[in-house]
């Protein structure tokens, strides 16, 4: 039974990796927006339309549930599609909150008042328009109260890791990692807040110091995925098969995708 994974370029597939180690038995159908990425750099109407857009895409392959597994379709669009948008028979989840319950310590659906947490400087890493919906603060002020977060937009790291040049990925983040630490010097932990940067989880933590601790998101989303669906079966939705769709060009995106992945991959048309 399908699970629709939507991202709007290849990131997403860091976390389809980890749902589909973590749940072999279930299919997953994969929607990549490669024509309109990066959607880092987009205005917030502009995400949430492309968003909606792929979301219904996935619904017509029979997922009704839907995994934005993109950070920033998740702080910009998630939530006015659930308030507004989202059918009642029909979820889209985000990759947000597990990595903000990890961080606080909290178990899934643990809706008791914020409390103090043992980490209090948090070093938030992620896309321009994910910094500049301070979606991630908001969640946090939810469960954790003292936590200061200090955002870095990290320009060009996305772009670099889709055209496959991981040594300017790499000085990239060794930049944006030295821009941050001027203004909080001492992290006590870093959230990768898009899905391309597990890619690149090695040079933020050299770049961080072994005394950081990274919290990345795969692991972290499939383990609350397997969660959500032991209590609700039901949101599995039709289809049998895994399958991998792009809005951009099959051939070209799935070289990409082997390039990143470092194993074969084969995308069809949207």
């Amino acid at each position: 039974m399908a699970v629709g994974v939507f991202d709007s370029g290849l990131g997403g597939l860091t976390v389809y990796e980890a749902l589909a180690r973590k749940m072999p038995d279930v299919a997953f159908v994969y929607l990549g927006d490669n024509a309109h990425a990066p959607y880092g750099v987009r205005d917030a109407e502009d995400i949430y339309r492309l968003t909606c857009a792929g979301v219904e895409r996935l619904w017509a392959e029979g997922c009704d549930l839907v995994i934005l597994a993109c950070n920033t379709a998740s702080a910009a669009a998630l939530k006015r599609m659930q308030e507004h948008w989202v059918p009642k028979d029909k979820r889209v989840l985000g990759v947000f909150v597990p990595l903000i319950e990890a961080l606080t310590e909290r178990e899934w659906g643990d809706n008791s008042p914020p409390r103090e947490v043992e980490v209090k400087h948090v070093a938030l890493f992620a896309t321009p328009a994910t910094v500049a919906s301070r979606a991630f603060q908001r969640e946090l002020a939810f469960r954790a109260i003292g936590v200061d977060v200090e955002a870095q937009p990290c320009g060009g790291v996305v772009d670099a890791i889709e055209q496959g040049d991981e040594i300017l990925a790499e000085a990239l983040v060794k930049s944006h990692v030295e821009a941050l630490k001027r203004r909080m010097p001492h992290p006590e932990a870093a959230v990768l807040g898009c899905t391309h940067y597990p890619l690149m989880e090695a040079a933020f933590q050299e770049a961080l110091g072994a005394g950081v601790k990274v919290y990345s998101q795969p692991n972290i989303v499939a383990e609350s995925l397997a969660d959500y669906l032991a209590r609700r079966p039901e949101m599995l939705g039709k289809g049998t098969v895994s399958r991998f769709l792009t809005t951009g060009n099959p051939a070209s995106v799935s070289a990409k995708a082997t390039q990143f992945l470092r194993h074969g991959i084969r995308f069809e048309a949207a």
